[in-house]
């Protein structure tokens, strides 16, 4: 058999900018929510936002309380490797809180050992500043 372990990869604060509201459609209410800032901050990774085309786009459920995430965004690290990230997820929207499951791919050799890493990550969102911060742990699959 097999568990999983969980390694704290780092913290990864997300401002949310506009949202553009498409409306309805066979698979729910969808928003496209801009992400004008991104911080990560771990202790073998630091990076912000890379490029100004990162995005949120949500489909809301009927009754508004539950949103499927899809994600994906470019970091640039402090020392300037490019790492691209996505992640969907699941979000109690009348709680704010949020569980996704991110993956990173990058060509830098420094950073390489992301790209085997299938990250999870719980967030949590101020609805008043749109900031939301993400604890981000890397799932190792171990044997028993």
């Amino acid at each position: 058999m097999a568990r999983i372990e969980l390694h704290p990869l780092g913290v990864m604060k997300v401002q949310l900018g506009e949202t553009i509201t498409v409306g309805g459609g066979p698979k729910g209410s969808r928003m496209v929510i801009d992400v004008p800032s991104v911080e990560l901050e771990g202790e073998r990774i630091r990076a912000g936002l890379a490029t100004n085309d990162a995005a949120d786009w949500a489909t809301f459920s009927e009754d508004g309380k539950l949103a499927a995430l899809d994600v994906r965004l470019t970091l640039k690290t402090d020392d300037g490797a490019y790492i691209y990230v996505e992640y969907c997820g699941r979000m109690d929207a009348e709680a704010g809180l949020i569980a996704v499951a991110p993956t990173f791919e990058t060509g830098s050799p420094q950073y390489q050992w992301l790209n085997s890493v299938q990250a999870v990550a719980a967030g949590a969102i101020d609805p008043d500043s749109g900031l939301l911060i993400y604890t981000i742990y890397e799932a190792r699959a171990v044997a028993d």
